[in-house]
């Protein structure tokens, strides 16, 4: 606590606040005092609560504040009583709800500058769903949508621009960049223009070539627009390839498909699902909520030492062995060896694994099967990109593979024939190294002639003559061929222009025709339309108050049918329940015997007999086996005694015997040795 205390102390200290408090001022502000602190907090990261707190009413303050936190997502501690005491805490000022508000916002503030910031923008109003059947609040509605969705994008883009990493520096050095090239584009400009005012019938030539420009940037866009066209139907084509493909398949599937195959498909299909849903995914889910139980358990417990998890083990084996106890002691208790009921169990238990293990077989296979099917379906529309068509088959793949053999003997011949071209490029390349040399040679000679007569370099002046007036000449032929183009380009513009206005004119005039008629028909059609509005929002609200009586009157005969069906139903139970109360009071004081033993009350009185007299019976039968059970035990002791001392003596009887029997051998082979 007294880290947080010193943490905000050090916040408040620093700028923008500069409070110049110490632990024990801050430690003895009052309650409206540290609610203002709180306030100036909060005011500084959204300006709109810098407000005095004693200009208004403390439920208002609580209530302001509360707003704030909520939207800058502070969560108080605690449950939800705790959550009315901190409400209560942070009317009243009190310092424990205060000094954690405090540390939370000064920790983060301008993380919630910004969140306070995207607030005022991305809060949505909520507008009740009846107020929305008005089309003109639906449409204001649907703009107000539309402008958080443009703000979110470009608060987006701005971030991306923050961390883009691009300085200023860079961005005016670019600017600087562009100035300079614009302010070059500007003198070029300029001197092309007085270049161009010394020509004939100048302004007509740029209007045509203005507008030249604009056909072609008009010809470019068409055929960009037929391009994606194009584009567009390759990719409809593909999906109507694929689409067809799919169908083939479903057909070859269904081609020798009977409806009793079909039925007995759904029918298994149906069982196996109904298997998983009634059966197996309970079980799983259950064997999953326990080990998460269990594991949960675990984690809430503290960390355990190997000494605790091997008396845990110990524990467990000793459970698992008293288990196992009791299961043989019910086992030889209620089923016996020679019972079948134990082996029908276990055939059962059997059977209900192996059915486990099929199921998850199935259901395995299946989403391989699923899996290998959208593989199929990826590669195939892989291949369809690739190729432009749908994958071969058959008779198909035969002329496709001999197209492929044929293109194969052209591309060898082609091979053979750019090998004998590439040798021959090498035998020009090494005649161009050759001739080269002896140029070289003979420049060197011809400049050694030319400094020994004194007129070093009249070659390579003669030849750079040469070459300027060559290129002169083709920049005059050039620009005549230019003019001449602009002369021919112009006409044809012209004689265009011409046809297209002629073409044109009768249009002209009948648009104008039409128009004055879409003009009358168009208000023709906005006086029917305000009539027919009228008379739908009339008939619109007929209907719904015809609606709503119809569903009141059905709802109203479906409670009384129900109610109806209710009291027949217990009209008839108590019809029954009297039928047999008159038929209990006939057999009851009927003189026949055998009525009455039919009566329920005589045979309930003749079970409760038998009952009574088998409790005496056992009654008597336990009081005997009381009465024997001490001298019982003492004899079963006798015995047990008695049979441990047949053994002792059976065991020596054995000894006894043994060393007989080792005597006697001793004996005959001393005799034999003697004899020998």
């Amino acid at each position: 606590m007294s880290d947080q205390i010193q943490f905000i102390v050090e916040k408040l200290n620093q700028e923008p606040f500069r409070k110049n408090y110490n632990l024990i001022t801050f430690d003895s502000l009052e309650s409206v005092q540290l609610l203002q602190l709180l306030n100036d907090v909060l005011g500084e990261i959204d300006p709109k609560h810098a407000v005095d707190i004693r200009e208004e009413l403390p439920e208002q303050t609580g209530k302001r504040m509360l707003s704030l936190l909520g939207i800058l997502k502070y969560k108080p501690p605690g449950t939800v009583s705790d959550l009315s005491a901190f409400r209560q805490g942070l009317v009243t000022g009190s310092k424990p709800v205060i000094h954690p508000v405090l540390h939370w916002l000064l920790q983060r503030t301008n993380e919630l500058k910004k969140r306070a910031y995207l607030a005022r923008f991305l809060v949505k109003l909520e507008v009740p769903a009846e107020f929305l059947q008005d089309d003109t609040v639906a449409d204001i509605n649907k703009q107000y949508e539309e402008l958080m969705e443009a703000f979110k994008n470009l608060h987006k883009e701005c971030e991306q621009l923050k961390t883009s990493g691009l300085s200023t520096a860079e961005i005016k050095r670019d600017i600087s960049a562009m100035e300079e090239e614009k302010d070059q584009l500007v003198k070029r400009v300029e001197r092309l223009k007085k270049r161009v005012e010394t020509v004939q019938n100048h302004q007509r030539m740029l209007e045509i070539a203005r507008q030249l420009r604009l056909e072609k940037e008009r010809e470019e866009s068409l055929a960009q627009q037929k391009q994606e066209q194009k584009n567009q139907l390759f990719h409809a084509e593909q999906r109507l390839q694929r689409a067809q493909l799919q169908l083939k398949e479903m057909h070859h599937a269904v081609v020798d498909s009977k409806p009793e195959s079909l039925m007995k498909k759904l029918e298994e299909e149906m069982n196996f699902n109904s298997y998983l849903v009634t059966e197996k995914i309970p079980k799983e889910l259950e064997s999953k909520k326990n080990s998460a139980y269990f594991l949960q358990k675990v984690v809430s417990e503290p960390a355990m030492s190997q000494s605790d998890l091997s008396v845990i083990e110990i524990k467990i084996n000793e459970v698992n062995a008293q288990i196992n106890q009791l299961i043989e002691k019910r086992m030889m208790k209620y089923e016996p060896i020679d019972s079948k009921f134990s082996m029908y169990r276990q055939q059962a238990s059997i059977i209900a694994r192996k059915k486990e293990a099929k199921a998850e077989e199935l259901q395995a296979a299946r989403e391989e099967l699923s899996g290998t099917e959208r593989q199929m379906l990826h590669k195939t529309s892989q291949a369809q990109e690739l190729e432009g068509s749908e994958v071969l088959r058959g008779d198909e793949l035969k002329h496709y593979v001999n197209k492929l053999r044929s293109k194969n003997t052209f591309y060898k011949k082609k091979r053979l024939e750019i090998a004998e071209i590439t040798a021959e490029y090498g035998i020009l390349q090494r005649t161009e190294e050759l001739l080269k040399q002896r140029h070289e040679a003979i420049q060197q000679q011809l400049q050694a002639i030319e400094d020994k007569k004194g007129i070093s370099g009249y070659s390579y002046t003669q030849e750079e003559l040469e070459r300027v007036s060559a290129v002169k000449s083709e920049m005059d032929e050039m620009k005549g061929r230019t003019l001449d183009d602009m002369s021919e380009m112009v006409k044809k513009l012209n004689a265009m222009v011409a046809e297209k206005k002629a073409s044109l004119a009768p249009v002209i005039k009948e648009l104008r025709q039409l128009r004055q008629t879409c003009q009358e028909l168009t208000q023709e059609r906005d006086e029917k339309k305000i009539q027919y509005d009228s008379c739908a929002a009339g008939l619109e609200s007929n209907r719904s108050t015809l609606e709503q009586e119809v569903k009141g009157l059905l709802e109203e005969c479906a409670q009384e049918e129900s109610n109806y069906r209710y009291i027949n139903c217990m009209k008839r139970n108590l019809e029954i329940q009297l039928e047999r109360a008159k038929e209990e009071m006939k057999a009851y004081v009927s003189p026949d015997p055998q009525k009455r033993r039919k009566a329920i009350r005589e045979q309930y009185t003749r079970m409760i007999l038998e009952q009574e007299n088998l409790g005496k019976k056992l009654r008597e039968k336990q009081k005997v086996v009381r009465e024997s059970h001490g001298p019982n035990m003492k004899q079963m002791k006798m015995w047990q005694d008695f049979e441990q001392l047949m053994e002792c003596k059976r065991e020596c009887f054995l000894k006894q015997q043994n060393q007989t029997a080792i005597g006697q051998v001793i004996q005959e082979g001393g005799k034999d040795r003697l004899v020998l």
